[in-house]
C-alpha cells in the first residue's frame, strides 16, 4: 500500500491544468551537488576553508572579491566549474514530463544558482532565479548595470580553493568581475535579470485564469525561507494544492502535501502512482 501523501500528490498533479515548480538547495543533492548550509557540510566540500574557520556565510560575501579576490574566485571559480559539469538527475526530467502536459503550461521558480533546470531542457524564458545565477557576471565596484555570461575558465587550485589569474574582469572598468549571485549583505547585487524573470511569471499566473495549479516544491528550508513562502503564496493566491518534498521539514499548512524524503525517489514514486513512465 502506497503512502497516502503520494497519492495525493499524483492525484493534484495529474488534475492540474498548470504546473508551478519551486526548488531549493535540496534539490540538487541526487546530482551529487553539496547543499552548504550547514557548516559541516561546506567543511566537508572545502577542507582549506575550515583551517582558516570560514563558513558558508563567510564565503558567500561580495566582501573577498575586494579583500582576497583569489579565495573568492577560488570558491566561486570551483563552484562554476562543478555545476558546468554536473548532469540534472532524472528527477528533473519527470518534472519536465509533467510540465509538458499541462495545458496552461509550467513555470520555475529556485534560490539555486547552478543553472541546473535549464540544462534540464526547461525553457529559460520560464524560469526564476531569485539569487541569480553563477552562469552570469557583473561588475564588483559595480561601474555599470550590465550582466554577461560567464564564459571563462577560472583555474583554482583545487589543494588550497584558491584561483590563479587572470580573473574574470568587468569588461567596462577592467576591475574584478563577480557572479551576479545575490550573496549575504549584498548592496551590489545587479537583479534587472532577475527581476525580468519575475515579472514573467507573475504575467503567466495572472494569465492562468480559471486553470487549475498545481505546485510541487523540493529541498527548500527554513533557514532562507524565501522559496517555500513563494510556494505558500501561490497556494494560497490560486486555492491550488502544495505538494511539498523535503527530508527533514516536511511540514505544510493545513489541506496540503507534505511528504518527507529526497527530491528524486520521491518525484519517481508520484510518477509511478500516476502511471506516466516513459
Amino acid at each position: 500500500m502506497s503512502d497516502p501523501n503520494l497519492r495525493r500528490a499524483a492525484q493534484a498533479i495529474q488534475e492540474a491544468d498548470a504546473l508551478l515548480i519551486t526548488a531549493g538547495a535540496g534539490m540538487g543533492v541526487d546530482s551529487g551537488l553539496p547543499d552548504f548550509r550547514g557548516n559541516e557540510g561546506f567543511w566537508r566540500a572545502y577542507p582549506p576553508f575550515k583551517a582558516r574557520g570560514l563558513s558558508f556565510v563567510d564565503m558567500a560575501s561580495p566582501e573577498w572579491f575586494g579583500r582576497n579576490p583569489a579565495v573568492a574566485w577560488g570558491f566561486y571559480g570551483h563552484r562554476l566549474h562543478l555545476y558546468r559539469d554536473t548532469s540534472p538527475h532524472e528527477g528533473f526530467q519527470i518534472l519536465r514530463r509533467w510540465a509538458e502536459r499541462m495545458t496552461g503550461g509550467a513555470f520555475v521558480f529556485t534560490s539555486n544558482v547552478d543553472g541546473q533546470f535549464q540544462r534540464a531542457a526547461f525553457p529559460e524564458d520560464a524560469v526564476v532565479e531569485c539569487h541569480g545565477s553563477i552562469h552570469h557576471l557583473q561588475c564588483v565596484r559595480p561601474c555599470c548595470q550590465d550582466i554577461w555570461d560567464a564564459k571563462e575558465h577560472v583555474a583554482v587550485d583545487t589543494t588550497t580553493f584558491e584561483a590563479s589569474e587572470p580573473l574574470p574582469r568587468c569588461p567596462r572598468c577592467g576591475g574584478m568581475a563577480r557572479p551576479n549571485v545575490l550573496m549575504f549583505g549584498d548592496w551590489g547585487w545587479i537583479h534587472h535579470r532577475t527581476s525580468a524573470q519575475e515579472r514573467r511569471m507573475e504575467a503567466w499566473m495572472r494569465g492562468l485564469g480559471d486553470a487549475r495549479l498545481a505546485i510541487v516544491e523540493m529541498g527548500a528550508g527554513t533557514a532562507i525561507p524565501t522559496v517555500r513562502a513563494t510556494s505558500e503564496q501561490a497556494g494560497r493566491r490560486r486555492g491550488a494544492t502544495l505538494v511539498r518534498i523535503n527530508p527533514r521539514e516536511p511540514q505544510v499548512p493545513a489541506g496540503h502535501v507534505g511528504i518527507a524524503g529526497p527530491a528524486k525517489a520521491t518525484l519517481e514514486q508520484i510518477e509511478g502512482l500516476m502511471g506516466s513512465k516513459s
